[in-house]
């Protein structure tokens, strides 16, 4: 046997099967959307495969019932865990009526919910920052027990925006979580044309708050560092910067050829170091899951994906005239 180590972090074989779960049908709703746009169905697809630990590990370590989440445009495993369902999630890909983030008006990986506290977020990157530094100072105000999250990629952490945030945060001890998803390329620029120091954390101790690295592949250690950080944001000790490494194992985006840049031994090397396959194996080595119960969850998620395509195919697209609502006046009510 394994060392039982999400035992020692206070999390049950349950949870940690939900855990497991939520980064699978992460990744089988990733892999059906590839499909659908390579066959003309959905026009675009960006990925999330590879940094589901870090998304899901984090998102387990939130208050679930209280938390604000800013997900950049890669977290479906950060809204999955927050309550966007599957379905949701196709409607979103195939521009859908029913979207809930836009309504089709966005593209994929804007995502929006009220009812969960999903912060929506916009196409210039790392916007979404100043928003939960925004948001934090509004709770700290007004005494609302609630904390912010807000995650984004290396190459965001060069934006102004970034650092903006992470001052007045840090300034403010105000409580927000920075999550930095390091997935070593910003489109097609390598980390070491990014940063002239060695992790984006070393740049915590600028805006007076820790700075942690951890490996983005392993959901329990991101979990943890991750509860150390809600847990000291409750207390009103300030903000965290949290940067975990992982890799990004598809392209940018379905509009990106990543040969062009990074060598094919380069992704077949982090393919082996997999989130789904390393958790999965740990939960085999501490008995949690033997190979019956990964084929039953397995299954099962992939009943949702398919009933969730089958649903957002069919349904209907927004009325034409429906792009005027939300602008300037014109309200829901007032059409």
């Amino acid at each position: 046997m394994a060392e039982n180590r999400h035992q020692k972090l206070g999390l049950s074989d349950e949870t940690i099967l939900e855990m497991y779960e939520t980064m699978l049908m992460s990744r089988r709703l990733d892999e059906r959307m590839w499909l659908l746009n390579r066959s003309g169905k959905i026009p675009f697809v960006i990925s999330c495969q590879g940094q589901e630990a870090a998304q899901v590990g984090a998102a387990f370590a939130l208050d679930r019932d209280k938390d604000y989440v800013l997900p950049y445009y890669r977290d479906m495993g950060v809204v999955l865990t927050f309550g966007m369902t599957p379905t949701e999630l196709m409607l979103s890909g195939f521009a859908k009526a029913e979207d809930p983030n836009s309504g089709g008006r966005q593209m994929p990986g804007h995502f929006g919910q009220k009812k969960n506290r999903i912060v929506t977020g916009s196409s210039p990157v790392t916007t979404q920052v100043p928003h939960a530094v925004g948001i934090a100072l509004a709770g700290k105000m007004e005494k609302k027990d609630f904390i912010t999250f807000v995650t984004f990629g290396e190459g965001s952490s060069n934006q102004g925006d970034f650092h903006e945030g992470a001052n007045f945060a840090g300034v403010h001890k105000l409580p927000v979580i920075f999550m930095c998803e390091n997935n070593k390329y910003a489109i097609s620029v390598p980390i070491e044309k990014q940063l002239a120091c060695e992790n984006v954390s070393d740049r915590a101790i600028g805006y007076g708050m820790p700075g942690i690295t951890v490996d983005g592949n392993d959901p329990l250690e991101v979990y943890k560092v991750v509860k150390e950080a809600a847990d000291r944001a409750r207390r009103g000790e300030g903000p965290t910067l949290v940067e975990t490494i992982t890799y990004r194992l598809t392209a940018h985006s379905s509009d990106d050829d990543d040969r062009v840049y990074r060598a094919p031994d380069e992704v077949a090397e982090a393919k082996s170091k997999d989130p789904i396959i390393t958790f999965g194996a740990y939960l085999k080595e501490t008995g949690v899951m033997d190979d019956e119960l990964e084929k039953k969850i397995n299954d099962r998620i992939m009943k949702q994906v398919n009933e969730a395509t089958d649903y957002a195919e069919n349904a209907p697209y927004a009325n034409p005239e429906d792009a005027l609502k939300y602008v300037y006046a014109e309200s829901q009510g007032d059409a």
